[in-house]
């Protein structure tokens, strides 16, 4: 019994020798792809190219709402000194300029966001190819783009970052 114990702690050492033999040779990388947003050439080119694609609607947006609240304004204090038939119309042509307003306002926002996931689209996938030439050059084992915890040892989000932005 007492060899047998012998052979199976002897085994067991064995095995973790060669679990940790393997793991040292495991290359790990992380990157943070919320830097890659924020800090990439490609990132902020694209965030230029929405606000100058977005800004005359963004702008026209801001005006009509400032006319409407203009116009709201001046009903509450004009309204009880108005006629009931000129209240009614004022009241519903108010009415109508809101719900165009609100409608033109969402159509923004829905276009203004699926270009945004277009454009940030065609960041990730040139992000992803950098990544994957920095782990083959590097030869990383594993790339992980989303952690609870990584050290910062492991993070090659600067390297990515050089890559991206036209360094080598």
């Amino acid at each position: 019994m007492n060899a047998m114990f012998r052979q199976t702690i002897l085994a067991v050492s064995l095995g973790l020798c060669a679990v940790t033999a393997v793991a040292q040779d495991f290359k790990i990388g992380f990157v943070n792809t919320d830097r890659i947003f924020r800090e990439s050439a490609p990132a902020k080119a694209a965030q230029t190219k929405l606000e100058q694609e977005f800004s005359k609607r963004e702008k026209e947006l801001d005006d009509q709402g400032a006319q409407l609240k203009t116009a709201g304004d001046k009903f509450e204090r004009e309204g009880p000194t108005l006629a009931e038939g000129q209240r009614t119309a004022r009241q519903k042509q108010l009415m109508d300029q809101d719900r165009d307003y609100r409608r033109r306002r969402t159509e923004f926002q829905e276009d203004l966001a699926q270009r945004k996931n277009e454009e940030l689209q065609q960041v990730i996938e040139r992000a992803n190819r950098v990544i994957k030439q920095v782990a083959e050059a590097d030869k990383y084992d594993l790339i992980l783009q989303e952690a609870v915890y990584i050290s910062p040892k492991h993070d090659i989000t600067d390297k990515v970052l050089k890559v991206i932005n036209g360094g080598k």
